[in-house]
């Protein structure tokens, strides 16, 4: 029996474990990235880890969430940053670089090798032939110091592509039909590898705007072969010596398969307030549009943006729609002025943004009050925005910019015959935005920049006999990252600041949380189906740790979640019945008795409610590595003490 493409990437990485799902296997790593959203923590805890020069092939430090700088805590966040770069041995992507997945894409990933980064959608990389996961900070510290990276064996799952994609139909309408067929979590534990005759008419581009939204699937990752479209995209970034052939085996066995003809796919768009909530858009109809947002790490690439060019050329944005453009790297921005191409972006009114994440994060750009916004984004969570009520819509590049001309939803089809824009033989090749690190003898004099308003993640503690605390919140299904620890331009630069981060904890669900559990001094969280799916932020579990929570009880975890829980040292423990996540209400008295026995040896835990009386069984699934973790009060004791 053959190997698929994720599987034989992972067979030469393998470090621990066997290759059976469901099992724990520890890998190798070859590249890291950050951003500076998440890399401040991550270097905090790299320091803290002691390693002086991290110990990768290759690690990149970008800049590219927290670019406003309305005061000075973005701007000393760089500082920390970039020194932290040239100390311990990282490339430096500097503020107006670009995006992270895209500049990794065009100028460091490399097909077969293997990447974490501290963001969810770092598995943009397999669209270039990359093992790419996103990761909480702590893991990524580690992977950085020469540790291993650990995941449970997901499933792998096989969208076969048939077809060619119909003019005006773009690769963003594919991953939307994937989310639509498939939900957001249709993809936990599973690698979604795509082959069939369709991959071969799809661009590097198009490939990683696919890959990324895999994480909106809950995906462990996606992956695409590398090919002669790949060789081409490299090439033409002067590393066609990064190139080599990677394909499945004929007969490699998937443990789950779907088919999608690419020339039955129409213009679609995912709904408020998911971005499985996916509909064609002849179904939505022409509504209304207040704002259009074109970008983000999903679809600024620069045939994303040569497309937008011409639909916008010569023509005006209608008079009642406000539209941002931002290209994803430098290369992009510099590229659209050279052939043009920025000039019929900035004559049809559209507001030319840096190469940042901005919009995509809440981070400007915010819509008017129930305002209608189509964005080019990989997410549509209520509030992301930076506005509670408005109604946000994820759509391709053409749908977003054809709209934007005639103000309402408008399917791009009705353009006509589409141009033809070719990948380029050579890109404009210029890395001077790219700081290298200080050779090591260089590198001992220098001094880390820390300014005020980094302050030291929270201690955790050893995990103790029992706990018997409160339940401090109650929450449904598929609550975010967002929702526990929120984005936007007023909260994202305070990630180095945690003990003020915690005033917003949940505050999306309950404004009272923060107050509540401070009081409390500790407390019990507990969830639905698919609880912490979307961001990578283990701020999503540092803050909560900051206050008090000892233990999630939840319906199921998404993945990358639960591990930031185990690295912080929280109990992520999930109903046997679901049915039993009923029998707690907000307020009641909870006890765990003999826990800290349970997790060095059991799988079933008893929960007590002390206020009504009841006991309710818990699954502990945990491998012999997490429980050592949990028991140590999280990774980084775990670390120390090893």
């Amino acid at each position: 029996m053959g190997y698929t493409l994720a599987q034989k990437i992972i067979r030469a990485h393998l470090l621990e474990g066997e290759m059976t799902v469901g099992q724990e296997i520890g890998l190798r790593i070859d590249q890291t990235l950050t951003q500076d959203a998440t890399g401040t923590m991550a270097y905090l805890e790299f320091e803290a880890i002691g390693i002086p020069r991290v110990r990768t092939e290759l690690s990149v430090a970008y800049i590219d969430h927290n670019t406003l700088q309305s005061g000075f805590e973005n701007a000393d966040d760089h500082r920390y940053i970039q020194s932290v770069a040239k100390k311990h041995g990282l490339y430096f992507s500097r503020p107006g670089n670009g995006i992270c997945h895209q500049v990794h894409l065009e100028r460091f990933g490399v097909p077969g090798k293997t990447l974490i980064g501290s963001d969810s959608h770092t598995p943009t990389g397999g669209g270039i032939g990359m093992l790419a996961f996103g990761a909480g900070g702590l893991d990524v510290a580690v992977a950085m110091g020469g540790g291993t990276y650990y995941i449970t064996m997901p499933k792998m799952l096989r969208v076969n592509l048939t077809g060619r994609l119909q003019p005006w139909v773009s690769a963003k309408d594919v991953i939307l039909e994937v989310l639509r067929r498939l939900t957001v979590k249709g993809g936990v534990g599973k690698i979604v590898e795509y082959a069939g005759e369709g991959v071969a008419t799809l661009s590097v581009p198009e490939r990683a705007t696919i890959t990324n939204m895999g994480a909106e699937l809950g995906a462990s990752t996606s992956i695409f072969p590398s090919d002669e479209v790949t060789r081409a995209f490299l090439k033409a970034q002067g590393r066609e010596q990064d190139w080599t052939p990677l394909a499945s085996d004929p007969d490699a066995v998937y443990d789950e398969e779907i088919t999608i003809d690419l020339s039955a796919l129409q213009p679609s768009a995912a709904c408020p307030h998911s971005p499985d909530n996916v509909k064609t858009v002849g179904e939505i109809g022409q509504m209304k549009v207040d704002q259009v947002c074109i970008g983000s790490c999903t679809n600024s690439s620069l045939s994303d943006m040569l497309k937008v060019a011409s639909i916008l050329k010569g023509k005006t944005v209608a008079e009642h729609v406000s539209l941002s453009i931002a290209p994803g790297s430098k290369q992009v921005y510099h590229m659209l002025a050279d052939c043009g191409a920025l000039s019929d972006l900035i004559a049809a009114g559209a507001r030319v943004l840096e190469c940042a994440c901005g919009p995509c994060i809440g981070m400007g750009q915010s819509p008017n009050s129930a305002g209608i916004s189509l964005r080019t984004f990989n997410r549509n969570f209520e509030g992301r925005s930076g506005t509670k009520d408005a109604q946000v819509y994820l759509v391709s590049p053409e749908t977003a910019a054809y709209s934007a001309l005639r103000g309402v939803l408008s399917d791009p089809r009705e353009l006509g015959e589409q141009p033809l824009f070719p990948m380029p033989e050579q890109f404009l090749l210029n890395d001077n935005m790219i700081i290298p690190p200080a050779s090591p003898e260089e590198a001992e004099g220098l001094e880390i920049l820390r300014g005020p308003n980094i302050k030291p993640f929270p201690v955790s503690e050893p995990l103790t006999e029992s706990i018997s605390c409160e339940c401090t919140l109650k929450v449904g299904d598929n609550i975010t990252t967002d929702h526990i620890m929120p984005a936007g331009a007023k909260i994202l630069p305070y990630r180095s600041n945690i003990p003020y981060l915690s005033k917003f904890c949940f505050a999306v669900c309950d404004e009272a949380f923060a107050e509540r559990s401070k009081q409390k001094g500790s407390g019990i969280v507990v969830g639905g189906e698919n609880y912490g799916q979307g961001s990578s932020r283990e701020h999503a579990a540092l803050v909560p740790l900051y206050l008090g929570v000892k233990a999630v009880i939840a319906k199921s975890f998404a993945r990358i979640h639960v591990a930031n829980l185990i690295n912080a040292g929280i109990l992520p423990l999930t109903f046997e019945d679901p049915a039993d996540y009923e029998k707690i209400s907000q307020g009641d008295a909870l006890c765990l008795a003999g826990i800290r026995n349970i997790i060095a040896e059991g799988t079933v835990a008893i929960l007590e409610n002390r206020t009504t009386g009841e006991t309710i069984l818990l699954q502990v699934k945990l491998s012999d590595r997490q429980r050592r973790i949990l028991l140590a009060g999280g990774l980084l004791n775990d670390t120390k003490g090893a």
